[in-house]
């Protein structure tokens, strides 16, 4: 048995106070989402709409609720009445959808611009020169892109962990309008890494809760 406090301590004691811990909570069951809120933890990270909603259906309404997953663009209006924010805009026609759907609940929703640094064709997102514009991102008043995430490269080469996370900090310096972006990057493996290469959020599950048990899903 994880003891999920201690965890979330521990963890908490490595992080700059510019760090903000999201909590993977994907696949755990509530009564650990609750031991993690009990410990003081606000913000977790969902990728399935379904089970995101119950959850929010289920626990107290100041968690903080991030979509971290491949988002639908079918299923975007379920979550854009609470989600703090989105991490994983791979696409200009997922935005529109998001604008959309934020228009009909008169919200402007956050978001991060997803970006495909690592040297994995699984991996999605935009192409770092194919990032959207200034321009191109004034057309949607009801969201409001706050930075940028990324995934590394699947791998045990720290040097190629570390490209993939310069990468994104390199491309978030040279982009025009609000500064500083948030820069989510980094997981349980190999978050100490991102922080060192700029990350202003990391992503951590396992490290938090143990294993997961992906019969649920």
């Amino acid at each position: 048995m994880v003891d999920i406090r201690s965890q979330i301590a521990t963890i908490r004691q490595t992080l700059p106070p510019s760090v903000t811990l999201v909590a993977v909570s994907k696949f755990q069951p509530i009564e650990a989402i609750e031991e993690a809120y009990n410990a003081g933890e606000r913000d977790f990270g969902e990728s399935h709409v379904q089970e995101l909603t119950a959850k929010y259906e289920a626990l107290p309404k100041d968690i903080r609720w991030h979509f971290i997953g491949h988002l639908q663009t079918n299923k975007v209006k379920y979550i854009t009445p609470f989600i703090h924010l989105i991490h994983s805009v791979d696409s200009l026609k997922l935005l529109a959808v998001i604008n959309k759907e934020a228009a009909k609940v008169n919200r402007i929703i956050d978001v991060l611009l997803e970006v495909h640094v690592a040297k994995e064709s699984t991996k999605s997102g935009f192409l770092p020169d194919e990032l959207p514009t200034e321009e191109q991102l004034q057309v949607y008043p009801n969201v409001c892109v706050v930075g940028l995430m990324t995934m590394a490269t699947n791998t045990d080469d720290e040097a190629e962990i570390r490209r993939c996370f310069k990468t994104l900090h390199d491309l978030a310096v040279k982009m025009p309008g609000q500064q500083p972006l948030k820069l989510s990057m980094g997981m349980s493996d190999d978050y100490p890494i991102a922080i060192e290469e700029g990350a202003t959020m990391i992503r951590v599950g396992s490290r938090i809760f143990g294993e997961r048990d992906y019969s649920r899903t």
